[in-house]
């Protein structure tokens, strides 16, 4: 179980394949009721995809809720569902989880 706190969100960087943002854009537009409920029930409560047009780089930033169990979506079905569905617009490893870079965090405000 991780102890992410609600107030300090998590940032990494994934990366997509040229000419197929459109695509990646559409596909999460139509996410899947069954990954939203587990990403619910694992304790992300807040989660942001941004684009960089120029080098196709994500940059995703999530919120967890103190007791979530964000480390244990990877074994649920629906998630490696969703991982072979976008693997063919993204940087993946073996087992088509993207691949993902960890950002140090920097600076955060909270007014």
């Amino acid at each position: 179980m991780s102890t992410t706190t609600e107030s300090r969100p998590l940032a990494f960087r994934m990366q997509l394949k040229p000419g197929v943002a459109a695509e990646y854009e559409r596909r999460h537009d139509e996410l899947w009721t069954d990954l939203a409920e587990a990403l619910r029930e694992a304790g992300v409560y807040d989660y942001s995809i941004f684009l960089d047009e120029e080098t196709m780089s994500l940059f995703a930033v999530l919120r967890l809720r103190p007791d979530n169990t964000k480390d244990a979506l990877p074994l649920k079905p629906v998630m490696k569902r969703w991982w072979d569905y976008m693997a063919d617009l993204m940087a993946v490893h073996p087992d088509n989880k993207p691949v993902e870079w960890p950002l140090k965090p920097v600076f955060y405000f909270e007014g």
